[in-house]
């Protein structure tokens, strides 16, 4: 009777186990399972700039800002949007030069004074391996470290303003007024007949500075020198920029101001029997 009334026991328990499972399995089976995205959950955004990396104390970033090394963004290299965009301080915007290399590279990137467009066309290097900028931020962090137009002799700078960002002279029609502030520390001097820019200089205890021929190298600015009474034409010589003088033969145009169209070939070595250059000296 003992052993009966145990196992009625266990009968019960096990089918109140068993009751507990299937209520227990059913829930789970017929509870429709529910799943959503929670919009307000994500990555943040972090821009990413690129700045000029070469200062000690200064930085210069691709949104035109100019800021102390250690206050950049560690994370976004950029600067703090606190100071002012495009900042030209220390610039001298009609030379377009500055005495400050990441304050140049922040006027740089201003629309009003660097063409984007002219930017995006123009050829690095030389013809043969040639590429074009990437960007704005490309040209001019380029263009202010490297300008052969501020330094004389090669080995020296002209002023303190020596980060330049213009457009090279012969990029494209450079006004005359830009022409001048590029030939600042520079004598322009018109030298006797048939003698070389370099003879030129010497005579004067000064040197010739190549790079400035390129600057001459203009009616415009030729004509603020010269007379020019025969027009100002394009022709090709190592003489060039020049004035025929009046005593020349017919067919070399006497009076004439010539400018050349190829200026790879600008040289102050260059002279002629009848033209008397137009020299940079310094």
């Amino acid at each position: 009777m003992g052993l009966s009334a145990h196992s009625c026991t266990m009968g019960r328990s096990a089918s109140r186990t068993t009751v507990v499972l299937l209520l227990f399995l059913s829930h789970f089976s017929f509870t429709p399972i529910t799943t959503a995205i929670r919009k307000d959950i994500g990555f943040q955004f972090i821009p990413f700039c690129k700045n000029t990396v070469q200062g000690r104390y200064l930085l210069s970033d691709n949104n035109g800002y100019v800021c102390n090394a250690l206050s950049v963004d560690s994370k976004s290299r950029c600067c703090p949007q606190t100071g002012k965009k495009f900042s030209c301080h220390g610039c001298n915007l009609l030379s377009q030069c500055c005495n400050s290399y990441e304050y140049c590279v922040s006027c740089c990137l201003n629309p009003s004074l660097t063409s984007k467009e002219q930017v995006l066309k123009m050829k690095i290097a030389k013809p043969s391996t040639a590429r074009t900028y990437e960007s704005v931020f490309d040209y001019c962090a380029g263009r202010c470290r490297h300008s052969s137009e501020s330094v004389v002799h090669e080995n020296a700078y002209l002023s303190d303003f020596h980060h330049c960002f213009s457009m090279p002279s012969n990029s494209s029609g450079a006004n005359s007024t830009l022409a001048e502030a590029r030939l600042n520390g520079i004598n322009v001097v018109v030298g006797r007949q048939g003698e070389s820019c370099n003879s030129v200089c010497k005579s004067r205890g000064q040197s010739c500075v190549p790079n400035k021929l390129v600057v001459l190298n203009h009616c415009d600015i030729i004509q603020k020198y010269m007379s020019c009474k025969g027009a100002c034409l394009a022709s090709v010589g190592t003489d060039q920029p020049a004035e025929v003088v009046y005593d020349a033969p017919k067919y070399l145009n006497p009076g004439s101001c010539l400018y050349t169209e190829t200026q790879s070939i600008l040289s102050c070595d260059g002279s002629h029997q009848h033209t008397r250059r137009l020299c940079p000296c310094a």
